[in-house]
C-alpha cells in the first residue's frame, strides 16, 4: 500500500545528460519521422547535415530518470500503473548539443478510493548545464490503477482541457510500426509493458503496448507539420490526456483544429487514444 508522505517526498535522482545531434536525430526517427523519404521539410528533424531540429517533444525524454516507479519503495504496483496525461512548456530552443540537468519531484497524489486508483502527478524541470537557464519543464499524471484507497486526498485534480464542438479543421494519418516500442525505448523509457509479451498480459493487454509518450511524439509531428509549418519554435507547450492505448504498428489519426486543440484514434480499432489535447502556438 502507498505511504502517502514517502511517495510525495520520494528521492527522484538528479540527471545529467550530454545530448548530441544524434539523439535528437534518433528521437525523431524514433516517433516516426522519416518515413516519407521524399517530405524534404523533415530532413532538419533527422539528418546531421539539414540540422539538426530538436522537436520540442524531446522535452519528455531529456534528463528523464527512467522507470523509477518500479523501484519497489515507492509502494506502487509498478505492473499496473499506465501513463494519463502529459504536458510540455518551452521556455527555450531544446539544444541538439551540450548538457542538460533534468531534476524531477512528485507535485501531488490523488487517492479515488478503493478499486477505483489513484492519480500522481510528476514534475520535470530542464536546464542547461552551462547556463542554468530553464529550458522546459514537463508534467505528468500516472494512473496507479490498482493503488487506489490508501487514505490520502481526493484532490485537488487537474482538469481537462475542453474540447471544440463541430469537426476537425485538419486530419492527418500517421502510421506506427510494429517495432516502434523497441526503437523509443532507447530513449531511456525501459518500462518492460511496452516490449515483454508476459508482463503486458500481466498488465492485462493482450500484447505490448506503445509507450504513451512515443505517441505524443506521433501527435507532435502532426502539429508541426499542419499547424507550425515544421517549425519548432512555433510550438511553446502541449498537453493532453492518454485515453487509450495504442499497439505498435497501428495508425494514428490526429484531428486537429486551427486554435490548437486536438485528439487523436487509432483508425484500425476506431478508437480515441488522446483526447483534450491542446498545442500552444506562437
Amino acid at each position: 500500500m502507498i505511504d502517502y508522505e514517502k511517495l510525495l517526498n520520494f528521492p527522484i535522482p538528479e540527471v545529467r545528460q550530454r545530448v548530441r545531434a544524434q539523439d535528437a536525430v534518433f528521437y525523431a526517427l524514433s516517433v516516426g519521422m522519416g518515413q516519407d523519404p521524399m517530405d524534404t521539410r523533415q530532413l532538419p528533424y533527422i539528418t546531421t547535415q539539414k540540422g539538426p531540429v530538436v522537436m520540442p517533444a524531446m522535452a519528455v525524454v531529456l534528463g528523464h530518470p527512467g522507470f523509477w516507479l518500479g523501484n519497489p519503495e515507492t509502494g506502487v504496483d509498478a505492473v499496473r500503473l499506465v501513463h494519463g496525461e502529459q504536458r510540455i512548456t518551452l521556455h527555450r530552443p531544446l539544444p541538439a548539443e551540450g548538457e542538460v540537468i533534468g531534476r524531477t519531484r512528485v507535485t501531488g497524489i490523488v487517492d479515488k478510493g478503493e478499486g477505483k486508483g489513484a492519480l500522481l502527478y510528476s514534475e520535470k524541470e530542464i536546464t542547461d548545464a552551462a547556463t542554468g537557464e530553464l529550458l522546459a519543464v514537463t508534467g505528468s499524471t500516472t494512473f496507479l490503477r490498482a493503488d487506489g484507497g490508501f487514505g490520502g486526498p481526493s484532490g485537488p485534480v487537474i482538469p481537462p482541457n475542453p474540447m471544440p464542438e463541430g469537426a476537425p479543421d485538419i486530419v492527418l494519418d500517421l502510421p506506427t510500426r510494429p517495432e516502434q516500442a523497441f526503437y523509443y525505448r532507447l530513449n531511456g523509457d525501459d518500462n518492460p509493458l511496452h516490449t515483454d509479451p508476459e508482463v503486458a498480459s500481466r498488465a492485462g493487454f493482450p500484447r505490448p503496448i506503445l509507450h504513451g509518450l512515443c505517441t505524443l511524439g506521433v501527435v507532435t509531428h502532426a502539429i508541426l507539420r499542419e499547424l507550425c509549418g515544421y517549425r519548432a519554435e512555433a510550438l511553446k507547450g502541449l498537453s493532453l490526456r492518454f485515453s487509450a492505448p495504442v499497439y505498435p504498428g497501428e495508425t494514428i489519426r490526429v484531428e486537429m483544429w486551427r486554435g490548437g486543440a486536438f485528439r487523436a484514434r487509432v483508425v484500425e480499432r476506431d478508437v480515441v487514444v488522446v483526447n483534450n489535447g491542446l498545442a500552444v502556438l506562437a
